[in-house]
């Protein structure tokens, strides 16, 4: 099951954090089809959030067919984002890891080498040939 996490700092409303993270694990392969994600009230207890941001969330998440909401029984995942893609994550993730360690070993703390990755992410990809 999904644990979710806030970031004050983000600058993202809480209830976009929610249904990110979601969609994040439905794309990574964590939350699949079936799934029951989290109650109201267990998110509530474990990230100290408004009940009525999660439903918000929640409901966003129904609005773009990714879960269902039955009445007390809780919400489920209705289908998954994952694609053909999934199997090069394993690879992807083991040079990625390796990279970070060596950023640190560097000396950038977290929020520089977030600052380079948003910054490379977002530079336009010049194909090789």
């Amino acid at each position: 099951m999904i644990e979710f996490h806030l970031d004050a700092r983000s600058g993202v409303a809480n209830y976009m954090q929610l249904i990110h993270q979601v969609r994040h694990a439905m794309r990574l392969g964590l939350l699949n089809e079936g799934d029951r994600l989290p109650t109201v009230k267990e998110v509530v207890a474990k990230v100290a959030i408004n009940p009525n941001t999660v439903l918000k969330a929640y409901r966003e998440l129904e609005y773009e067919g990714l879960v269902t909401l039955r009445t007390g029984v809780g919400t489920f995942v209705t289908r998954t984002l994952t694609d053909e893609s999934l199997g090069a994550h394993g690879p992807l993730r083991l040079k990625l890891q390796q990279w970070l360690a060596e950023a640190r070993r560097a000396g950038l703390d977290e929020e520089s080498i977030e600052a380079l990755l948003l910054s490379t992410f977002r530079e336009p990809v010049e194909e090789k040939a």
